[in-house]
This record gives structure tokens, C-alpha cells and sequence, in this order.
């Protein structure tokens, strides 16, 4: 009799951005000339100064175990950056840093999920969200925010998704893949909705640094009410380009980081010791990189809404943040490419790396079938170069 394996595990979807940018890669690795859209990380350096605390704190011995929940000095650290940016009180003991913003998601829901609770996301999502909950046994709900309403959910359509199992909603702001943020009028409603029904609310806000117009609003910072509800989780991969360090922290009522402290003991242990060094400096160290940044991804964002705004049969709204272009290709499903019909998204991206060498990623698994994500997070060299290629290819298709 053959041995079986984990159903949870074999229900699980491997990640398709990965995927899609292993493929560029391999590409690219072979003296082809492709241009990888599907870049979730910064194309900038790890800064000088992080880098350097890092082999500091290698030459200095700091290789060992610290506490599974990260060490005093950087939960110190992490407090004082919640309070001054996110308007937000945590003492240490309500910080876990760990490794990696998958991870500290990963930890929440271990935390938080009997088997059959609900999870309320909102659609389009990062493509981790349901897998990471379906692997804590919950069950991912979906609620769609449409294009009309800058692809955000009200706070009466979540109202109307909750039932006696709901457990918690994930918020994402600014939003990835949509590049959208919630207003501070939006979150306050949602609040409401999540203190009157009494869920968790896990408040994703990795690309709080990267803000274009609006501003960061973080929904613990209301009242007492939402806060005791609410865990924050954010990082340094995305603001300091630090996406291979694999740190991410979170701020949670007590009794939630205790659990999460406990399940990441077993699991990893703890985060690594000389990235958390090198995470220290960059929240305590000189935030010029994050301004250096900030300038020119919205560079970078305005050129591309630009030149997408110029080419026929797509279209997308103007991001608000983080570094993606949330693309409509609905107007090319069911063309046809060389005698074949473009029957899906997933067909489309196939077409674009094959015969155009782009990598683009097709957002089904983000809850919307007929999106792609563009990250600008490239230069803007390989950003003209793609749309061009692009702008080939739907021209190609034609009216």
C-alpha cells in the first residue's frame, strides 16, 4: 500500500508569483532578454548602513539563539516606531518579530483558528492570504471589492459576510496587488463593524512607507476597542529593501503574542540573530534610503500609469501605494493569438513570456481573473522596454 500524504498540504496552491519570477530567471539566465514584471521586492541595494550593522554583528559574535520572540532591544525598537508612526501604544511583550512577513501571518492564524473559523479577506488579495489560512484550518471568505469602488470593500459588505464562525478579517493597506489605501472614514467604519460582531482584524500594512497620496492610517490607533482587536503586522523587507533578510514583526493584544511567541519556539526557534541587527539599524538608523526610495517608485508609478493610460484595450486606476500596477486585460480575453483563443489571464502571461520575453503576473489567484500585476519595482529602463512589448502584443490582437 502506497504511504498517503498531507490532504492540507496537497490543497495547497504553490505561489504563482514565485513561479513566474523563477521562470524570468531562468530566462534571463540563458542571455534572454526578458523584462520580469513580477518583482515583489525592491530593485534597490540593502542599504550601506544595514549591511554594515549585519557583519558588525557577525564580527562581534552575534550568531547564537535569542528569545523566540526576537530580543528585547529590537522589540523596544519596534514599540517606539509603532508609537511615532503608527500612533500606536505596545509594550515588548505584544511584539513577535519573525521571520518574514509570511511568517508572522502564518503565526496569527495559528494563533487565532479553530477548525471551520472564518476569515474574511478582501478581494483582490495577496495570493498567501487563503493558503496561509487554510493551512490553520479556517476557512478564507471572499469579499469582492469591485473596480468601481477603487477595488476596496465597504464596511457593509463585510458586515454581511460575517456569521457565527467569522474569527477575524485581513486588512491590506496600502494594498497588494491594487496599490489602493484605505481612508481613514473607510477603516473607521470597518472598525465599527469588527468591535459591534467581535472579530480580529489582521491589519497588513508592509507598504506603510510607500504612501503617495493619502496617508497611513493604522486601525489600531482608534480607540480601545478595535486595538485589544487588532494585530498589526509590518517589516523591513519592503521599505528598506531588505526582502531576503526575512524579518517582519507584528504589535497584538497579550494573550496573542504569547501564542505566537510559543508556536514560532517550536517552528523556527528564533528569527535570525544578524538580521535582527540588521533590522534594529534600519528602523533606528537614518531613513534617507526610505525617502530615496519613496521618490522614485512614484517616479516610476507615474510614468507607467502614463503609458498604460496611452495603450488601447487596457486600463488601470493610478495606485495610491506600495509598487504594483493592477491591470484590466479583460478587453483581450477571447481574442485571438495566432488561431488561438486567449481563453484566460494564465493564457495571456504565457503568451507575454514566450513570444514577447515579459513576465507579468496573472492575478487570478488574487481573486481577479481578468488582472494582471506590473510591479514598477524595476528600472525604468526595463519598465519601457516591457510596455512596449506589451503595447506590441495588444496591438497585435487589434479592436
Amino acid at each position: 500500500m502506497a504511504l498517503s500524504l498531507s490532504k492540507k498540504a496537497q490543497a495547497v496552491k504553490p505561489s504563482s508569483t514565485l513561479a513566474i519570477t523563477a521562470k524570468a530567471k531562468e530566462l534571463m539566465s540563458k542571455g534572454i532578454d526578458v523584462v520580469g514584471f513580477g518583482a515583489g521586492e525592491p530593485d534597490f541595494d540593502t542599504p550601506d548602513n544595514i549591511c554594515d550593522a549585519a557583519i558588525k554583528a557577525i564580527h562581534d559574535g552575534f550568531t547564537k539563539y535569542t528569545p523566540a520572540e526576537g530580543t528585547l532591544e529590537l522589540r523596544k525598537a519596534v514599540c517606539d516606531k509603532f508609537l511615532n508612526f503608527n500612533k500606536i501604544s505596545y509594550e515588548p511583550s505584544q511584539i513577535v518579530v519573525s521571520n518574514g512577513g509570511k511568517h508572522s501571518l502564518t503565526n496569527i492564524f495559528e494563533a487565532l483558528c479553530n477548525p471551520g473559523d472564518e476569515v474574511i479577506i478582501l478581494t483582490p488579495y495577496w495570493l498567501s492570504y487563503p493558503e496561509i489560512v487554510k493551512l490553520a484550518d479556517g476557512v478564507p471568505v471572499f469579499v469582492r471589492g469591485e473596480k468601481s469602488n477603487n477595488y476596496k470593500v465597504t464596511a457593509a459588505q463585510i458586515e454581511a459576510a460575517c456569521t457565527d464562525r467569522t474569527k477575524a478579517l485581513i486588512m491590506n493597506s496600502p494594498s497588494n496587488p491594487s496599490g489602493m489605501i484605505y481612508t481613514r472614514e473607510e477603516l473607521e467604519a470597518i472598525a465599527e463593524v469588527a468591535v459591534r460582531k467581535d472579530f480580529y482584524v489582521v491589519s497588513d500594512e508592509m507598504y506603510e512607507n510607500l504612501i503617495y497620496e493619502g496617508e497611513a492610517v493604522s486601525i489600531a490607533s482608534f480607540n480601545e476597542e478595535i486595538y485589544k482587536r487588532t494585530i498589526t503586522c509590518s517589516g523591513v523587507a519592503k521599505s528598506y529593501s531588505m526582502t531576503g533578510w526575512r524579518i517582519g514583526f507584528t504589535g497584538s493584544p497579550k494573550e496573542v503574542a504569547k501564542l505566537m511567541a510559543s508556536v514560532q519556539s517550536h517552528q523556527t526557534s528564533n528569527p535570525n540573530s544578524i538580521a535582527q541587527k540588521a533590522a534594529l539599524e534600519a528602523i533606528t538608523g537614518p531613513q534617507d534610503s526610505v525617502t530615496k526610495m519613496h521618490a522614485e517608485f512614484k517616479k516610476r508609478r507615474d510614468f507607467m500609469f502614463d503609458r498604460i493610460t496611452s495603450i488601447k484595450n487596457i486600463s488601470a486606476l493610478k495606485p495610491q501605494g506600495a509598487f504594483y500596477m493592477f491591470v484590466d486585460i479583460s478587453k483581450l480575453l477571447d481574442k485571438e493569438y495566432n488561431g488561438e483563443k486567449i481563453s484566460d489571464v494564465d493564457k495571456l502571461a504565457k503568451i507575454l513570456i514566450e513570444d514577447y520575453n515579459v513576465a507579468v503576473i496573472p492575478c487570478a489567484d488574487f481573486g481577479f481573473a481578468d488582472h494582471i500585476r506590473l510591479s514598477y519595482a524595476i528600472s525604468m529602463e526595463q519598465i519601457k522596454k516591457g510596455l512596449d512589448r506589451i503595447e506590441t502584443l495588444v496591438e497585435k490582437l487589434g479592436d
